[in-house]
């Protein structure tokens, strides 16, 4: 698989910086295989792995089905226009989705780090979000406007890396709510690694994305080395 880095993921002012370097010619080593008998659980980040900014939890397998479909923007059920764009169905199941969530009680914005087992690969994921770039998704008599941008990867060693940013925007009575996030996902093997900044309103500032990125850093490399 070609090899591919990230060299300046822009946030606004703030550039995040993940394994930039040169690449170096030759035949690119596949990262290690994770163990596909291995309970996700497991592999998970551990909630001592945040910073004290951001204390967390790791949802129990109840919650996951609530909380994993809160980073598409879109919720379980819902009606998708264009119809094409539905995020891929996904296990919520412990042997399919493990989720450990941070919370700045002072920001409200979280930081979420998720395994998920297997699903389509990460091109044919990337290649629906650029053909998806603004979905609306109604449930419940509810709206939502979800616009998805596909940024350079983040330059991590795995079978393959991508990076979105997405805002989702909600109407509500009394107003809009509008959530912005950013995205860095990583996979290795039969293991998905996703780690996701959500705040109400702002993209990440420099403290926040070097936290994302860190975070994300130490997930991929506990997947990889099981």
């Amino acid at each position: 698989m070609t090899q591919r880095r990230l060299c300046a993921l822009a946030l606004g002012s703030v550039v995040l910086v993940a394994g930039c370097g040169t690449v170096v010619p030759g035949t690119a080593t596949p990262a290690r295989e994770a163990s596909p008998s291995r309970p996700l659980g497991e592999l998970l980040l551990e909630p001592e792995a945040f910073p004290p900014a951001y204390p967390a939890v790791v949802l129990p397998a109840q919650a996951v089905s609530q909380a994993a479909p809160d980073l598409t923007g879109i919720a379980t059920g819902a009606r998708v226009v264009p119809p094409g764009c539905k995020p891929p169905q996904q296990d919520y199941g412990p042997n399919g989705t493990a989720m450990v969530v941070g919370t700045d009680s002072v920001t409200r914005s979280t930081i979420t780090v998720e395994l998920v087992r297997a699903g389509p690969p990460l091109a044919e994921l990337e290649a629906q979000l650029v053909e998806c770039p603004d979905v609306t998704a109604t449930a419940n008599g509810v709206d939502v406007a979800v616009r998805t941008t596909v940024t350079p990867p983040p330059g991590i060693e795995a079978d393959d890396t991508l990076a979105l940013r997405r805002t989702v925007e909600s109407g509500r009575q009394g107003g809009t709510v509008t959530q912005s996030m950013l995205t860095l996902i990583a996979q290795v093997a039969d293991v998905r690694i996703q780690a996701t900044y959500m705040s109400f309103g702002d993209e990440p500032g420099g403290d926040d994305a070097a936290i994302l990125d860190e975070l994300f850093t130490t997930a991929v490399q506990k997947v990889r080395t099981g």
